[in-house]
């Protein structure tokens, strides 16, 4: 194993090796939580038309700029213009026409009198309505490209392809867009102590945790999990999965486990030596073992170590990074803010400090996740974590009311 590497030359030497995955052309509505590959471009105006904000009645402003309560101007109704209508009635000198919000607005007409301004509401206005209060010329007209026009870019390449960008896609006309494709993902749990989620645990067995805590992170990163393994902590039973990944073009491996310098450490007895995956002590707390490296096929692998904190820690200082830089992503990390420590804790010496805390987004605080500080191995206390505190390694101890740098990761 190396000398130890800070968090930030571990995680330089793992975008080193990430290159942008192939770019493919999806249906829009088929393209949720992939990252654009090129911008996405209005292919027609938003709104489509001047159209109506309200339920009420179109208007010449001009014929109404007289109205009040005390003296209402009476128009005749000539048309009804529900929503889907394409009609553009002509509206002469005190003439009106019934309109539904997101209709499109008669051409004649430059305001919308919401019919609570009027005397007879909507039921009964087909023949005439009398008007009690004067708009502004303009009055709740929705115009034409207000929003956005043909040829805008609505989302940029190497953003997300979240629900409201999604939506802004559809709503401009975009049927198609340029997004890369989703990395392909094997998880591989290590360790003869693992049982499957459901068996009942027994004296130096427990539950695989590991496994579902990676699917889901891989599945929150946009990645698609092609492989869910558990092995034995045997060297020859890494090297058989890392095959069947392989096979299953996967073009990431992360391993939970046999990392470390102990006596059955499969992940590094099957690759320790061959020049293909480096193994590295990093200056963290939790996640100090690390493995990372890319095989002949091009595959990358990760070695994590294998507590589950560790796991969370790991995915998300290493891991995450990664699969979104694999997707082109803009923007490849968690989101920091800086909050007060409303608790005291310990921090190990000469480490940064990932703790899994509590937030509270209202007074600006932030506090462990769980009374038992920052054991690797305390899994319960991920239930209630929400960010990750960031302490640097040459603070000794956190005090109530220090600033603490918190990755928000839910």
């Amino acid at each position: 194993m190396s000398a130890r590497r800070t968090v930030e030359e571990q995680l330089a030497r793992v975008l080193d090796a990430v290159h942008t995955l192939d770019v493919e052309q999806v249906a829009t509505q088929d393209a949720a939580g992939r990252t654009l590959a090129a911008d996405a471009t209005a292919a027609h105006d938003i709104p489509l038309f001047d159209n109506s904000a309200m339920d009420g009645f179109a208007v010449r402003a001009a014929d109404v700029a007289t109205a009040s309560a005390e003296n209402p101007v009476t128009l005749r109704v000539v048309a009804d213009l529900p929503a889907g209508v394409s009609d553009d009635p002509a509206l002469g000198a005190g003439e009106a026409a019934r309109i539904m919000t997101g209709s499109p607005a008669p051409t004649a007409a430059d305001a919308i009198v919401p019919f609570e301004d009027t005397a007879g509401g909507l039921a009964d206005s087909l023949g005439e309505v009398q008007v009690l209060r004067a708009p502004a010329s303009g009055a709740f007209v929705r115009r034409r490209g207000a929003d956005l026009q043909a040829g805008d870019t609505v989302v940029r390449a190497g953003e997300r392809l979240g629900a409201f960008q999604l939506a802004a896609a559809v709503a401009a006309g975009i049927d198609r867009v340029a997004v890369t494709r989703a990395p392909r993902v094997a998880v591989v749990s290590t360790g003869s102590e693992l049982l499957s989620p459901g068996e009942m645990p027994t004296r130096g067995r427990i539950p695989d945790s590991n496994g579902p805590l990676l699917q889901q992170l891989v599945t929150d990163a946009d990645a698609v999990v092609v492989l869910v393994a558990r092995v034995a902590d045997e060297a020859d039973a890494v090297a058989a999965v890392t095959a069947e990944a392989v096979s299953l073009d996967a073009d990431v491996i992360v391993f939970t486990g046999g990392v470390s310098a102990g006596a059955y450490e499969p992940v590094r007895g099957a690759f320790d030596g061959r020049g293909e995956v480096e193994f590295a002590s990093v200056a963290m707390q939790p996640g100090k073992p690390q493995a990372f490296g890319a095989l002949g096929s091009g595959t990358l692998v990760f070695g994590l170590p294998g507590n589950p904190v560790s796991v969370a820690v790991s995915f998300e200082v290493f891991v995450r990074p990664a699969l979104l830089a694999l997707q082109g992503r803009s923007e490849i990390h968690r989101p920091r803010a800086s909050f007060t420590a409303d608790a005291d804790w310990n921090t190990p010496p000469g480490r940064r400090q990932y703790l899994p805390a509590v937030v509270d987004l209202t007074a600006r605080t932030v506090r462990p996740a769980t009374a038992g500080g920052s054991g690797s191995h305390l899994a319960g206390g991920l239930a209630r974590a929400h960010a990750f505190a960031i302490v640097p390694a040459e603070v000794e101890r956190v005090a109530v009311g220090d600033v603490i740098d918190v990755m928000l990761v839910g």
